[in-house]
């Protein structure tokens, strides 16, 4: 292996496992919040959304997935998980039509009721379409949770429940994304697991 490549390797799992010492000693009471956040709504029937460009559109989806089905557990309810950067007709007609900072809220629009959870996925916290649908929520008795990277940018004031993950380098930020999908599905599943024992 030549030295650029293994000091990338080295630096790169660095830096995760860093933030990731970071998260687990700051950020414990963030996903105990998320995973109660996401059994209230189930529970009192409500839907969770989900949002994201690029690899965090690819982010919501995986994480409507292991919510949805991931989290099954015979004699408990299961989730409304939606993914709003699923619908490519509904975004492109939008983007298209109007504007492409449309592309959701005009979504939450149809689907929204007070006490559903919306969730915001962007990198850099400034997506204009992630904010726009997240600031409706806001307005409209929505649940707002927002995950981002980099100082948070304007997502970290207005989502109710945020996890900033303090990484300026993209993948790194949706690597980390990844974990808090797995780590809070995995957590109600086997939590509720453990409760039929």
């Amino acid at each position: 292996m030549d030295e650029f490549r293994k000091n990338f390797i080295d630096n790169y799992l660095k830096d995760i496992i860093e933030c990731l010492e970071t998260l687990r000693k700051d950020e414990a009471e963030f996903f105990d919040g998320l995973a109660t956040i996401f059994l209230r709504a189930r529970d009192a029937k409500k839907n969770v959304f989900f949002m994201g460009n690029g690899g965090s559109a690819a982010t919501a989806n995986h994480f409507i997935c292991d919510l949805g089905k991931g989290t099954i557990v015979e004699g408990f309810p299961r989730f409304k998980a939606i993914s709003l950067s699923d619908n490519i007709p509904m975004m492109l007609a939008w983007g298209n039509d109007s504007c492409y900072e449309d592309i959701f809220v005009e979504q939450l629009k149809n689907l929204m009721e007070p006490g559903d959870v919306v969730v915001g996925i962007s990198g850099s916290g400034n997506s204009g379409n992630v904010l726009r649908a997240l600031d409706f929520a806001n307005k409209n008795g929505g649940i707002t949770v927002g995950l981002t990277g980099f100082d948070g940018g304007k997502m970290k004031d207005m989502a109710s429940h945020c996890l900033v993950v303090p990484i300026h380098y993209m993948q790194k930020i949706e690597d980390i994304h990844m974990l808090v999908d797995h780590l809070v599905t995995s957590l109600i599943r086997e939590e509720e697991m453990a409760s039929l024992e």
